[in-house]
Formats: structure tokens, sequence, C-alpha cells
């Protein structure tokens, strides 16, 4: 049985990690713990978009710093939320679709994303995905460490983690499919045997004109 890989922003939803990671600074157990946090993303983000140019996971682990101090409950507490308020609004209209599609031909259908697994699962429940590949944030006495939890899921490290899901559930790449929107992914893409470019890039549909990889467009 193959699997479907997909990548979550820009390809499922047109946000990106910084939309929910926002919503979760301004809605702190209070208000002035929201204004810290406000400030002090406002004070790493030349540091963060230059990380975003140079490394992605780096800028992922800059990112997941700012939830440093933030409690479990309140993590899970507002998972929720924050899917109804952004992440299900900004799906494309043809997301779920796409996903059923799959799900009819047979797929394990997996998302890879660099967003927080609370958050990805919820995303999964609703467009019927059977696995989550996601960062995890260290979670220390009930509290968040700032820090996330190995593998960090960004760049290159997405196709490992491909290649690692499926020699554990018994998948030929060969045979599997991948969908993102960003050049980025190029080896998450370049890991299956059936790459597709989603809402891409510029940079991406230049590749995958070349190469005759399927375009598809969610909107």
């Amino acid at each position: 049985m193959p699997a479907s890989y997909f990548d979550v922003d820009g390809t499922l939803v047109k946000t990106n990690l910084i939309h929910p990671t926002l919503f979760y600074m301004v809605n702190q157990a209070t208000p002035l713990q929201s204004l810290g946090r406000l400030a002090r993303g406002l004070m790493n983000a030349p540091a963060m978009a230059l990380a975003e140019l140079r490394d992605r996971r780096t800028f992922n682990e800059m990112l997941y710093n700012l939830f440093e101090g933030t409690s479990e409950d309140r993590l899970l507490l507002l998972a929720d939320e924050a899917f109804d308020k952004v992440l299900k609004k900004a799906l494309y209209r043809r997301a779920k679709d796409l996903v059923q599609r799959c799900r009819d031909e047979g797929h394990d259908v997996v998302l890879v994303s660099g967003a927080l697994d609370v958050l990805m699962q919820r995303l999964a429940d609703h467009l019927g995905a059977t696995h989550v590949i996601a960062n995890r944030l260290e979670i220390h006495e009930r509290y968040c460490t700032g820090k996330l939890l190995r593998p960090v899921i960004a760049g290159p490290e997405k196709a490992k983690v491909i290649r690692d899901h499926a020699r554990a559930h018994g998948h030929d790449l060969d045979e599997c499919f991948a969908y993102s929107d960003s050049y980025s992914d190029i080896p998450m893409l370049s890991v299956v045997g059936q790459p597709t470019a989603v809402n891409p890039e510029p940079a991406l549909e230049r590749l995958a004109h070349a190469y005759h990889w399927p375009i598809l467009r969610l909107d």
C-alpha cells in the first residue's frame, strides 16, 4: 500500500508557522504575559528572518523558544481554538478533496510539518489523514522549556523522517507520493517516486515543469 506525504503550510493551508504561534502569544494567561511574549518575539524577529533564509531548522528552534514557560495545560487548551480560528479557516478549498482522493485510493496519508503536533493532529482528524509527523515541544514539570524534541522537522530532515516512516510501515517509496509548495522541500519530494508540486512557489514551479512533475492548485 502506498503512502501520500503532505507538507502543510502553503500546501494544504494558506498559513505558515508564525500565524498559530502569534495566536498562542496573544492568548497567554494574562494580558501582561501576552505583551511580554509579543515584545520578545519582536526583538527576535530580525534574527529569525535571517535564520529562515539560511536554515529552516534554526528558524524553527528560535520560533518555538517563544513557548518557553507556557503550561502544558494551556498549550492543549488553546490547540482547539487555534485550529478553529487559524488553521481551519486557512484551508485551501480543495485540500480536503485531495486528501480524500488519496484515502479512496487506499493510501496512508501522512502530514509532515514543522508545526506543532498538537495542532497537526487536529488538522489530521479534520482532513482524515492517518498519521502526523510534526514538531514536539519538550515539557518539563508540566511547562514548555522552549526546546524542540528531536528530530526537528524542517528542510532536508523531512526526507529522512519520510524514509523512516515508510520503512517502519512497509511502504515502497517508489510507489509513494509527496506534495509540497516549497522549493525547500525538494529533498522531501525527491525521496518518493511520485512527487507533486501544490500551489508551487515560482522556483518549485520551474523545477516541476523541467522534471514533468504534476502541478496542482487547490484554490
